[in-house]
C-alpha cells in the first residue's frame, strides 16, 4: 500500500515483525536512515509535513508505535525500554545499522533510551516537547503539578470507560490545544480520531501513561550507567519550553537547544517550516 503527499516520494506502508508485535511502518526516500517517533494522540501521520522534505536526502522510517494506529494492540510492553527494543527491531528488519532518531512527546523517552542503551545505533538525536521521567530540570514546568490528563489516563480502566462514544471530542481538544487553536488538516484530524476510537485503542494509548513509572526507572538507571554521546537537538514550544533541554543538559555530551516561538505542542503540524529549518541543517551537518 502506498500514499503520496504532494511533491514527495511515494510512501510505502509495511507491516514489520519486531519484538512480538507487528509494526505499521511508513517508509520513503533513500539515503541515511531517519526514524520518526510520534506521541499522543498521534500516529506516524503527525510527520506528514516533514516526511516529504526529508525524503529528498534520507530514507525516512516513520512507525506507528506499539498499540497505536495500525500497529499491534499488544496487551503490555508500553514502557520505554520495550518500545526502544521495538524500534531497534524495525531497524534490523530494514537492514539499517544506524539511524538519526527524531521524536516528539511519548516517543521522546523511547528515543533517548535507545540512544543511551545502543549508542552505536543512533547517529543523531532530535527530541521535542516531552519530559524524561523524574530527571531534574523540569521543576519550573511542574511547579503547578503535571498536566491534568496524566493522572486521568494513569488510573487503570477509568479513562477508556468514561470516554467511549466521546473519543472525537476528546482527541479534538488535544489537537486544538496542541496547535494553539489553529487545528490540523482535515485528513490528519480524521485519521487521528479513527486511530483512537474504541475501547482497545484507548486502552493502548493510556497504557503509555500507566507505564510511566517503569519508564522513569529505566531512564534513571540508563543515565546513571552512561552518558548520551549522540549529537542531540532538543526543541521546545508551548507548553514544555526548555524543560527537556534542562533535563538533558547534565548527561548529554553534545546538546543544542531551541524553543520555537508561537508554536503549540504538536510542532510538526503547527510549525513544520520552522521545524525543518532546525532539523535539516542539524542532520546535514552530521550526516554519517
Amino acid at each position: 500500500m502506498s500514499c503520496t503527499p504532494p511533491h514527495a516520494e511515494p510512501i510505502e506502508l509495511r507491516q514489520i515483525e519486531t519484538n512480538g508485535i507487528c509494526a505499521n511502518v511508513a517508509i520513503t526516500g533513500t539515503g541515511p536512515a531517519v526514524v520518526l517517533l510520534h506521541g499522543f494522540p498521534h500516529t506516524w501521520r503527525v510527520w506528514s509535513e516533514i516526511i516529504g522534505p526529508l525524503s529528498a536526502q534520507y530514507r525516512v522510517i516513520a512507525t506507528d508505535l506499539r498499540g497505536f494506529g495500525a500497529t499491534s494492540r499488544a496487551a503490555d510492553g508500553y514502557d520505554a525500554g520495550t518500545l526502544a527494543t521495538d524500534v531497534a527491531g524495525i531497524l534490523d528488519a530494514l537492514g539499517e545499522p544506524t539511524a538519526a532518531v527524531v521524536a516528539i512527546d511519548a516517543g521522546t523517552p523511547v528515543a533517548v533510551l535507545l540512544a543511551l542503551l545502543h549508542p552505536d545505533r543512533v547517529r543523531q538525536l532530535v527530541v521535542m516537547e516531552a519530559l524524561l521521567g523524574t530527571l531534574p530540570g523540569a521543576e519550573d514546568f511542574l511547579a503547578a503539578g503535571p498536566p491534568w490528563w496524566f493522572g486521568f489516563h494513569a488510573v487503570p480502566g477509568l479513562a477508556e470507560t468514561v470516554l467511549i462514544g466521546q473519543e472525537a471530542r476528546y482527541i479534538e481538544w488535544f489537537l486544538t490545544t496542541g496547535t494553539r487553536g489553529r487545528g490540523v488538516r482535515t485528513d490528519i484530524h480524521d485519521a487521528f480520531i479513527d486511530a483512537y476510537t474504541g475501547d482497545d485503542a484507548l486502552r493502548c494509548a493510556f497504557s503509555y501513561y500507566r507505564a510511566l513509572p517503569a519508564s522513569a526507572d529505566q531512564i534513571n538507571h540508563a543515565v546513571t550507567a552512561g552518558r548520551l554521546t549522540a549529537p542531540t537537538l532538543a526543541i521546545g514550544a508551548h507548553p514544555v519550553g526548555d524543560a527537556l533541554e534542562r533535563q538533558l543538559r547534565p548527561f548529554a555530551e553534545n546538546l543544542t537547544g531551541h524553543v520555537i516561538s508561537d508554536c503549540g505542542h504538536i510542532i510538526p503540524l503547527d510549525r513544520p517550516r520552522e521545524l525543518l529549518s532546525l532539523l535539516l541543517p542539524f542532520l546535514a551537518d552530521r550526516r554519517a
